[in-house]
């Protein structure tokens, strides 16, 4: 409260009373901001995608890969300007195992959208983190919700797996265990690191590691300005601007909210690959879709522990250091 709203019995610039419904208020604001820029990050996250099927038939599939980890990684370095000394082995071995998850999971998600369309391609790699909400929830619900999504799955192959291309499906299935295993990752290396320092230095080994297979398949092509300039966007959208975003809104959002909300990304995911690549889908896999991100929601909220148990109902809090730990370090989302 300043000198403008003070009341009469409180004095010019004094800190008057809270009450419950200024809080609400400022509360609901904040919320509302912090879902605003969730979804705004996963939007980011899956119009890149778009961006990048659009780069495959210029710089192959390999080279846009090592285009978006490079320059992602560059980007990343330059913003976060992570510490080198300080850290033991384990730490390193931590980001060494974050960084080859990052590389596999993008290169097999890549090499899938490049076969089937985007909306399919993410509902079926979102298969993985949702298995380890089942099976970290310890409740006989949450294998409801794991039923639903094979039978969304399920749904989606009657609209023809010969449809999505067979070798498409397997890879994005294959992506979505990358993503657990990204995620293990992530986790440990959250709470190793301070803020975005794990995240970007795992980006420098995910382009060092893709560097050669891409140099291979595109050439002299990654150097072009049109390509350039394609991949310079797509490492904003699929990185930098979207964990900014993710960031910024766990300042003021419960985990769990957090993750419902990014359970929405294969219907994002759809509406990039309509709107960007003019990908249509028929009934049965809009559909699936939906049966898929209900389980993906319904599979997050089982595992969410009960009120007064769950130091992650709340925002997530950055320690003094900076840090954020393993248990309140909230279900990346990162392609």
């Amino acid at each position: 409260m300043d000198a403008r709203t003070a009341g009469p019995s409180t004095p010019a610039g004094a800190a008057g009373p809270t009450t419950p419904a200024r809080t609400l208020r400022r509360w609901g604001a904040g919320r509302a901001g912090a879902v605003g820029l969730v979804l705004g990050g996963a939007l980011s996250v899956n119009f890149g995608s778009a961006v990048a099927a659009l780069l495959f038939p210029r710089a192959g599939v390999a080279g846009t890969v090592t285009l978006r980890l490079a320059l992602g990684a560059l980007l990343m370095l330059l913003v976060c300007r992570p510490r080198l000394r300080g850290h033991d082995r384990t730490d390193w071995l931590s980001v060494v195992a974050f960084g080859l998850a990052l590389a596999g999971m993008n290169s097999v998600f890549y090499q899938a959208i490049e076969r089937i369309p985007l909306g399919p391609a993410v509902t079926l790699e979102v298969l993985g983190p949702l298995t380890l909400s089942v099976l970290g929830a310890r409740r006989w619900t949450a294998w409801c919700w794991a039923a639903l999504a094979l039978a969304g799955v399920a749904l989606l192959g009657q609209g023809g797996f010969d449809r999505l291309n067979p070798v498409g499906a397997a890879l994005a299935l294959g992506a979505g265990a990358l993503w657990a295993a990204y995620i293990v990752c992530s986790t440990r290396v959250g709470g190793r690191f301070p803020r975005a320092d794990g995240l970007a230095l795992a980006m420098a080994v995910a382009a060092l590691v893709t560097l050669p297979v891409g140099l291979l398949d595109a050439g002299t092509r990654l150097w072009q300005p049109g390509v350039l300039a394609l991949g310079a966007g797509l490492a904003l959208l699929a990185s930098v601007l979207p964990y900014t975003l993710e960031l910024l809104a766990l300042r003021r959002l419960a985990t769990s909210t957090f993750a419902v909300l990014m359970s929405l990304g294969p219907a994002l995911a759809a509406l990039a690959g309509w709107l960007v690549l003019g990908q249509e889908l028929h009934a049965t896999e809009v559909l699936a879709i939906g049966l898929v991100i209900a389980a993906s929601v319904g599979a997050v909220r089982a595992a969410s522990p009960t009120a007064g148990q769950a130091p992650e109902d709340g925002p997530v809090v950055e320690g003094a250091d900076g840090r954020l730990s393993a248990t309140t370090a909230p279900r990346p989302a990162r392609r």
